[in-house]
């Protein structure tokens, strides 16, 4: 019996905890959906520092530009975090490679205006100004180090007052919008297999990226100096195209090409339009279309590519009409300057198209 009287007691105890819990709203199933773990919202993409460039559909989520504006993704790497620099620094591009390495490039290419991107760590930022890049290599005899070269590129930055943003692997999707909206180029390495270095030097009136990327045999950097675009062509008009031309013989104008390529940008199309006006107003007149480059690169690339860019000339002539029979393309690469190609200006000023009375 004494038995029996207790396990009515635990009946009993057990009945009063459920009345209780019961009326303190609790309940032995299991959690409600309310109470279940919510999912972490996704990651966000890379951020916008300026408008992308048009006609890149969905880019907007991964892209920023630099181009002297330090606003940024608040949520991410912040420019304006980045203390401004006063210290003194030598001629661009500023940093050197290490004893024992080189830039096989030579002389190491630098283009006046690009845009390229460099990787903050959780973006992309677009950057438009003064490029230069190359790939590395350590000289003969010498062992290459990856950790060495970045080293010694995280000293400089620092006594120039600079800071390393983010020394990390690009996520696919990030490689992809920056291999869709960047031609290659040699100065940007293997971002597809291994980890990119990027510094930044904010200055008073520009930033200056600095972006490593190397394996176990090698590597590739780049400096980016942020500048906004100052055109540096004019339209001339067929009036004064066609005064030169009874003058000298010849007339310079402006055509702007895609970097390294033959393609005639849009923004080129009112001077051909004037071309266009000369040919039509005197249909005796004929001409050799002269294509001449700076001294950066290779003598051999750029007599191609002069005389690549003059045959664009002529095919955007004879398309609207102009016969074949008057016009003629001719390349001289950088064997006939015009002015100083040490300095930006002579080298824009050597970058030109000519027109050449033929008979």
């Amino acid at each position: 019996m004494k038995g029996t009287r207790t396990t009515a007691h635990g009946t009993l105890l057990l009945a009063a905890f459920a009345l209780a819990a019961a009326g303190c709203g609790q309940s032995t199933d299991a959690p409600s959906q309310d109470e279940a773990p919510q999912p972490q919202s996704a990651p966000a993409a890379t951020g916008i520092d300026d408008a992308p460039p048009a006609g890149r559909e969905g880019e907007a989520d991964v892209e920023a530009t630099d181009a002297g504006d330090d606003s940024s993704d608040a949520t991410g790497f912040d420019i304006a975090s980045v203390p401004v620099s006063g210290a003194t620094l030598g001629d661009f591009p500023y940093f050197t490679l290490p004893q024992g390495y080189r830039n096989p490039n030579r002389p190491v290419p630098v283009r006046d205006f690009d845009r390229v991107a460099v990787w903050t760590g959780d973006r992309l930022e677009w950057v438009e100004g003064r490029i230069f890049e190359s790939i590395v290599h350590s000289e003969r005899g010498k062992g290459w180090s990856k950790l060495e070269v970045t080293r010694n590129l995280d000293h400089q930055v620092q006594q120039a007052g600079g800071v390393k943003v983010t020394e990390s692997r690009p996520p696919k999707d990030v490689v992809q919008a920056w291999n869709d909206g960047q031609d290659y180029s040699p100065g940007r390495g293997d971002i597809y297999n291994n980890e990119a270095t990027t510094w930044l030097v904010r200055r008073p009136d520009r930033n200056i990226w600095l972006h490593f990327v190397g394996n176990s045999a090698g590597g590739a950097w780049m400096v980016i100096e942020s500048a906004a675009f100052e055109p540096t062509s004019s339209l001339l008009p067929a009036s004064e195209m066609k005064q030169q031309l009874d003058a000298d013989g010849r007339v310079a104008i402006e055509v702007n090409f895609a970097v390294d390529k033959a393609d005639i940008l849009p923004d080129s199309q009112p001077q051909i339009d004037q071309v266009l006006a000369l040919l039509r107003e005197d249909p005796s007149l004929r001409l050799s279309i002269d294509g001449h480059t700076d001294a950066t690169g290779d003598a051999a690339h750029n007599r191609r590519l002069s005389e690549a860019r003059a045959k664009s000339v002529v095919a955007a002539l004879t398309s609207q009409g102009i016969e074949a029979s008057r016009l003629e393309a001719k390349g001289h690469g950088q064997s006939q300057p015009v002015a100083d190609n040490d300095t930006d200006e002579g080298r824009a000023k050597n970058r030109r198209v000519e027109l050449v009375r033929l008979g």
